[in-house]
């Protein structure tokens, strides 16, 4: 290509100073659709200050990426950075306008710890077209240009004067608005997740600023937890199921008025609307392990930090994960764990994932052959969109006309809803089998939890999927189901008050805060890094026996 070119004559030679320039509009109106339609629809033209106001946003946006464009497009380089620069920015700017996403360090989380399957389930006809228009084809059109540049000195002293008066035009906005800059930046300050390019740069170098951490040392919570039961006749088997992408709303236990738990309202169990540590799963997985608070939640830490299933191992349980999907986001590091995908089981896998059927799959066979206490940890694939008609089998298409494709922002809302719902149901089915099977075992003390890492939006006021930041994520996000299964033995041995249970999930909303403190306790483990003020069973056991009086 290069060798091709040398022999051709440049379509456009353009100065590299206004070259500068054309990029600096090209980013900051055409790659920037989604900042834009935030601005639009949040700003209130109410004046003469305003209308200077909103025409500046434009100016002081364009200012921005020519200050940017000057020091980073440099001979030789220019090229290549700025074609790999419109190709992620129009991406970028895709799937931020399309599902009124927001770009920060936890969506970089995202992207680079998603599975592929999850990666190509996002790229459609749409999109590709998207980026080859707005992306490829610019960048494409860079070979045939050449950008004349003056000597080092006088390339210098032009982009020192453009950098100079780039200043003065920000400074002469600030002084001319600074109230509405300073009222609007108050009230809006997830706008700047939406300036493209520069969200994401910032995000990856965030990214790996934290995993440059790697390395640092372990820390553990408690050196020698002691499994300290009530009583012991009979082995503990705990069935802990992570939701993905279950949002509290569609659930009919909670009043949704599709019946989408036609299994689990027949089952003696107790559901609670909690909340999410966060809007990813990156983020709320490893948060509801962790002993740490969704206030002070640190992902780094919470990887180098003994989390529950760690403690429960050294307290004598055995833990398995079984893991379907995409990953445990290191909480099951140090554990007992399988991989259904890898195990590939023709029955229930195909093209790369599973459908959640699979971890109930040798179940039964896993709890006959229990000899000692057992935590079960099944983390599903439950409703991760957008493909969510890719989550269920055909006979769970219960509700319908369905959105059966990865465009979901070109479905009725209704199809989208409906599609999203079946994977409810089929949630519904997996819960209530899973604690069908536990039933099967009256010789052991069992119990279920299944609790979603967070939520999702279906459309509603143009947003769709999740991973908004949690500040100003919609409850369609943050609000998420939990469900809680206790057979007659474990009410019995470990003295549970049910329907005293029943009222406190009733009159409160709990937290992924909960979930740590609760299990220790659930787990009966004697550990120092439990606290009762979090434990959710713990106002509904029978008091002054000697594990309650060993937790005070």
């Amino acid at each position: 290509m290069r060798v091709f070119l040398k022999n051709k004559k440049p379509l456009f030679t353009v100065k590299s100073y206004w070259f500068s320039l054309i990029a600096a509009l090209y980013f900051g109106s055409a790659l920037n659709m989604s900042f834009w339609r935030f601005i639009i629809g949040h700003l209130s033209i109410n004046g003469v200050n305003m209308v200077i106001f909103a025409i500046s946003i434009l100016f002081l946006v364009v200012t921005i990426f020519y200050i940017f464009f000057n020091i980073f497009l440099l001979p030789r380089i220019a090229k290549p950075i700025l074609a790999l620069f419109l190709i992620v920015s129009s991406a970028a700017n895709y799937y931020m306008y399309s599902y009124g996403i927001y770009i920060d360090a936890d969506m970089i989380t995202n992207i680079f710890e998603t599975n592929t399957k999850e990666a190509f389930s996002l790229i459609t006809m749409a999109s590709f077209l998207w980026v080859f228009v707005t992306g490829v084809i610019p960048a494409v059109l860079l070979a045939f240009v050449r950008i004349e540049y003056k000597t080092f000195q006088k390339e210098l002293k032009v982009r020192v004067l453009a950098f100079v008066v780039c200043i003065a035009v920000v400074g002469f906005f600030a002084l001319t608005s600074y109230k509405e800059y300073a009222s609007f930046g108050r009230n809006n300050r997830q706008a700047q997740k939406l300036i493209n390019t520069f969200n994401y740069i910032y995000g990856v170098f965030r990214y790996f600023n934290i995993k440059a951490q790697a390395g640092r040392e372990f820390v553990v919570l408690d050196d020698n937890p002691v499994l300290s039961p009530y009583e012991d006749p009979l082995n503990t088997v705990i069935i802990f199921i992570v939701g993905e992408t279950a949002r509290a709303k569609n659930f009919s236990l909670g009043g949704y008025e599709k019946e989408t738990n036609p299994l689990l309202s027949k089952q003696d169990i107790i559901f609670n609307k909690a909340l999410s540590c966060g809007t990813s799963t990156a983020i709320s997985v490893p948060c509801l392990f962790s002993n740490l608070n969704r206030s002070n939640f640190d992902k780094n830490s919470a990887k180098y930090t003994e989390n529950f299933l760690d403690i429960a191992q050294k307290s004598g349980y055995r833990v398995i994960w079984k893991e379907n999907d995409g990953g445990c986001k290191d909480v099951c590091n140090r554990v007992e764990s399988e991989d259904m995908v890898r195990i590939n089981n023709p029955k229930y896998c195909r093209d790369g994932f599973c459908q959640d059927e699979v971890l109930l799959d040798g179940l039964e066979e896993m709890l006959m052959g229990v000899k000692n206490n057992t935590v079960i940890a099944l983390h599903t694939m439950g409703s991760h969109g957008p493909t969510y008609f890719e989550r269920y089998p055909e006979r769970f298409k219960v509700f319908t006309p369905t959105c059966d494709t990865a465009e979901i922002q070109n479905c009725p809302q209704e199809a989208i809803a409906n599609t999203y719902d079946n994977t409810i149901v089929y949630t519904d089915f997996i819960i209530s089998s899973a604690i069908d099977i536990l039933k099967k075992f009256p010789n052991l003390e069992s119990g279920l939890i299944y609790i979603s890492d967070h939520g999702e939006n279906l459309g509603e006021n143009n947003i769709y999927l999740h991973g908004l930041p949690y500040m100003i994520a919609p409850k369609e996000q943050t609000e998420i189901p939990m469900v809680i299964w206790m057979s007659e033995n474990m009410k019995k041995y470990d003295y549970i008050n049910y329907e005293c249970l029943r009222k406190e999930a009733a009159d409160n909303s709990f937290t992924q805060d909960n979930i740590f403190h609760t299990m220790m306790g659930w787990l009966e483990i004697d550990t120092k890094a439990y606290d009762e003020k979090y434990d959710i069973f713990n106002s509904c056991r029978i008091k002054n026996l000697p594990f309650a009086e060993q937790k005070r």
